[in-house]
């Protein structure tokens, strides 16, 4: 059901407006005992759900328990972090998700639906799995706050992927990656109806239906003044997500009439120390990127490849390789048989030989970048030459060369028109 919804393409919803709608539902819903948060993490810093999550811990006080940061695979927040994004929410309510070990299994999707929805690019079922906290902690609300926008691996990110993944297990989140990448990025992105999108559904109305979920769904769009909200959309079911994404392919979506030749992405150090975040530069542009272009990618933050100890040891022993490479290899050996999400992410952060990628990263080192199959630039000249504070969103002319500028991959999808059917 559909509790809240207010947005379009020229609205601007203040923090005022966001906790107006919110109050406005918690009132209907009445009084709750115990409730959980479930926001996304510092990547998702302009989702505005952490201001939402500082909001419902007004509201309920004593009352709002627990708080999970939808992590998935991604590091934990640091204390830092939290008090950039959640501001003065209490601290002490924050809980740390384990991916590998905590976390319980609520059914499975089976293999024939997996298999006919990917249409027949995968052959096993699909574990339904959620952080323990969240299936055994006795909560009657559970308040999954995120942001919609294009994803490279859902189509349109959030809904119930903040529940599945964001709160899921290794194999599930394995799972569900390796299925988006061989069934193809480029048909995914944009796209609220996707075979991962199925089986996350398939999964909440057969085996999720009783955990008391609440969604706000936010949409957010860079503009040259800075990141303006244009929705917000509440409801317990598909709804409130398939409005959400319909207004985000409006505000997040750029489609170009050519191909681009030259594109430089800037990683705010803040939230992108890592490529398996990074490669959003890659991911988000590459429908617009011409055949023999170039993408610049400036990560003055860019420390490591892995958010996970073992996917970094991955990363660097395979190496950004493709789709058909990938496919071989994870056929051949076990450590990525049983890390699929890894082997997806190798798929998803090659440009499968048609453009080429610079990294100027931060931290990593020449041979450490160009061992897995990057070039490499170096940062403080990059940064002379394009320059983030004097660039605009969109095209520049630098040194009588054009140069499309995108300063927030995560916020955003771009693409030519020849290549978004």
């Amino acid at each position: 059901m559909l509790l809240f919804k207010r947005g379009n393409e020229n609205d601007e919803l203040s923090a005022q407006d966001l906790k107006e709608g919110l109050y406005t539902v918690l009132g209907k819903l009445g009084d709750r005992k115990k409730v959980l948060v479930v926001p996304p993490d510092i990547t998702r810093f302009y989702s505005r759900a952490g201001e939402l999550t500082e909001m419902a811990w007004g509201y309920y006080g004593k009352h709002l328990t627990d708080i999970l940061p939808a992590l998935g695979t991604h590091f934990a927040m640091t204390a830092e972090q939290i008090s950039r994004m959640f501001g003065k929410t209490d601290k002490s309510l924050f809980r740390e998700h384990d991916w590998r070990k905590g976390i319980v299994v609520l059914g499975e999707v089976p293999c024939d639906y997996v298999r006919q929805v990917s249409e027949g690019k995968v052959n096993y079922p699909w574990p339904v799995q959620v952080s323990r906290l969240l299936a055994e902690g006795e909560f009657d609300l559970i308040l999954s706050i995120g942001q919609v926008v294009p994803h490279e691996v859902i189509g349109m990110a959030n809904y119930n992927k903040n529940i599945f993944v964001g709160t899921g297990g290794a194999d599930g989140i394995n799972k569900s990656h390796f299925l988006g990448a061989v069934y193809g990025m480029e048909r995914i992105m944009g796209r609220a109806d996707t075979p991962v999108r199925k089986i996350l559904n398939y999964g909440e109305e057969h085996f999720a239906s009783h955990l008391p979920i609440i969604y706000v769904q936010t949409v957010v769009q860079t503009t040259d003044a800075g990141q303006v909200t244009r929705g917000m959309f509440i409801g317990d079911d598909i709804e409130c997500f398939n409005l959400a994404a319909a207004l985000s392919l409006k505000v997040n979506f750029q489609m170009l009439d050519e191909p681009l030749n030259k594109v430089v992405v800037y990683l705010d150090p803040r939230e992108y120390k890592s490529t398996w975040l990074g490669n959003k530069s890659i991911y988000r542009s590459r429908m617009a990127m011409a055949d023999g272009g170039v993408l610049i990618v400036l990560a003055p933050g860019l420390s490591e490849f892995g958010e996970d100890t073992e996917i970094d040891r991955l990363i660097r022993k395979y190496g950004y390789i493709g789709t058909e490479k990938v496919l071989e290899l994870v056929e051949q050996n076990d450590d990525l048989k049983q890390n699929l999400s890894a082997a997806a992410h190798l798929i998803h952060g090659s440009s499968e030989g048609r453009f080429n990628i610079t990294y100027c990263p931060g931290s990593l080192s020449k041979d450490e970048i160009e061992s897995v199959n990057f070039k490499y630039g170096d940062l403080s000249e990059m940064l002379k030459k394009y320059d983030p504070e004097k660039m605009k969103e969109g095209r520049n002319t630098i040194e009588g060369e054009e140069v499309y500028y995108i300063s927030n991959p995560g916020l955003g999808l771009w693409s030519s028109k020849d290549r978004f059917k």
